[in-house]
């Protein structure tokens, strides 16, 4: 994103982290071969390739209030995670405020301008949302309580996206719990990680990594920080690693490289990769800004990473001998240093990456084996604060913003041109998630399904 501001830069990413990052890159199932495939389902906050592609999609590309909108169901209270969606079910959190107020923060308490106080008790939820009528299946609370810190007040409580797989849903509140629960809605097992100190007091955001029967947090804060692994059946711990690190919402990717999994970290002192298995460091990286936001995305042997704060940072790196500190080796294939992605993760469709200057309004597409960058930023008209992470399917990519507006763009070896501008009355801060012909947004009041109507 463009330089902004120290309050509203800073404000921004750290609230949207939450939203918009999010899961793994190249998330695997158990036993699944390198390369993941589409598997028409949306079961992770950037898709089934981890990427925000889904390649055998084809959603519209036009719709309104009145074109195109199969379903228009409320939500309760708040939260910015994507809407996951597997089977028949559409899986969100929500953060619900009930009771009387307590006293509130003064006016002149550190960051009050910036952040919005909390003085309610709230239920922390998980929603399960039929896929076909869209009404609300089950709802069930996993937590109560005052939340201990402020939050941005462009991001809620709820940032994170929840993760699925045929049995489970896992929901990650951050200081408030890690659930799992089964398909009907009752919790398995459940962890309290304790309270997350964070930078500026503007929230927490990163999401879980899922591959086979491994589930992956990271912790990133003001205090402690590491990464910790769990089973995923039993909620076991694995392995835990400490973190030299401060605050970031960059969500975990696992990539697969040469029979080995790898768990991906984007952070201020390094990205770094872990083993799954044990969580030792395979490799690092070193290069990216403070407040890491955008989560890496990766395929065909690359990782991709890049920040946007006090300074613009951006990088691929090949996964092929990657060991150690790689820093300022032939590893790192290309560097940028202009035009980086703050608050929105990156998409990698095909052989490209498309991000947004910052979080505004231009959107950046870069040769991802090259780095090589053929054209200027294209002018997103009409949009300006965007959260969101961009997605593709069919040939197309789909950028939403805080306003209410989707653009749809071409995906072709010619420059991106504009193909639409789709208004929904809501604000979206919540990444897409799409799947079939159905393309999914969770705005701050509704979640919409955008969808062509059913051949009579």
């Amino acid at each position: 994103m463009i330089r902004m501001p120290f309050a509203l830069s800073t404000r921004l990413a750290l609230r949207l982290a939450a939203c918009c990052c999010a899961l793994p890159v190249c998330v695997l199932t158990q036993d699944a071969p390198e390369t993941p495939t589409d598997t028409g389902a949306w079961s992770q906050w950037r898709g089934p390739l981890g990427t925000g592609a889904a390649p055998t999609a084809n959603p519209p590309v036009t719709w309104s209030e009145t074109e195109n909108v199969r379903f228009k169901t409320p939500l309760p209270g708040y939260g910015h995670g994507s809407p996951i969606v597997h089977g028949n079910r559409i899986f969100l959190t929500a953060a619900i405020p009930f009771g009387p107020e307590l006293e509130p923060v003064p006016d002149d308490a550190p960051g009050a301008h910036d952040n919005a106080t909390v003085t309610q008790r709230h239920r922390f939820v998980v929603l399960a949302i039929d896929r076909t009528t869209g009404e609300v299946a089950w709802q069930h609370t996993v937590h109560e309580q005052v939340p201990h810190d402020v939050y941005h007040k462009s991001s809620t409580l709820v940032a994170a996206s929840a993760v699925a797989d045929d049995e489970h849903v896992f929901a990650f509140f951050g200081s408030y719990g890690l659930y799992a629960l089964d398909h009907a809605g009752k919790v398995t097992w459940q962890h309290d990680l304790g309270d997350m100190q964070i930078k500026h007091g503007h929230g927490e955001g990163s999401t879980p990594a899922l591959h086979g029967n491994t589930l992956v947090v990271n912790w990133d804060h003001e205090g402690e920080s590491f990464v910790v692994a769990f089973d995923k059946r039993t909620g076991e711990e694995r392995w835990r690693r400490d973190r030299g690190e401060v605050t970031s919402w960059s969500t975990p990717i696992i990539v697969e490289h040469d029979g080995r999994r790898q768990v991906i970290v984007s952070a201020t002192g390094a990205l770094r990769a872990y083993d799954l298995v044990t969580g030792e460091v395979v490799w690092s990286c070193r290069g990216l800004s403070h407040n890491v936001v955008a989560s890496p995305v990766a395929a065909n042997g690359m990782v991709f990473a890049g920040s946007s704060y006090e300074k613009r940072r951006m990088f691929g790196v090949a996964l092929a001998g990657a060991k150690g500190d790689v820093t300022n080796t032939k590893n790192v294939v290309w560097r940028r240093q202009r035009s980086t992605p703050y608050v929105p993760s990156p998409l990698l469709y095909g052989d490209w990456l498309y991000f947004l200057n910052h979080y505004q309004g231009f959107l950046v597409r870069v040769h991802a084996p090259t780095g090589r960058e053929p054209a200027r930023p294209l002018r997103l008209p009409g949009m300006r604060e965007i959260y969101a992470s961009p997605v593709g399917a069919g040939d197309r990519i789909y950028v939403t913003s805080r306003s209410g507006a989707t653009l749809v763009l071409s995906h072709k070896p010619e420059a991106p041109r504009v193909l639409a501008h789709n208004v929904l009355d809501d604000s979206f801060s919540a990444s897409a998630a799409i799947v079939g012909d159905e393309l999914f947004l969770r705005g701050e009041r509704h979640l919409y399904c955008i969808a062509r109507p059913a051949a009579k």
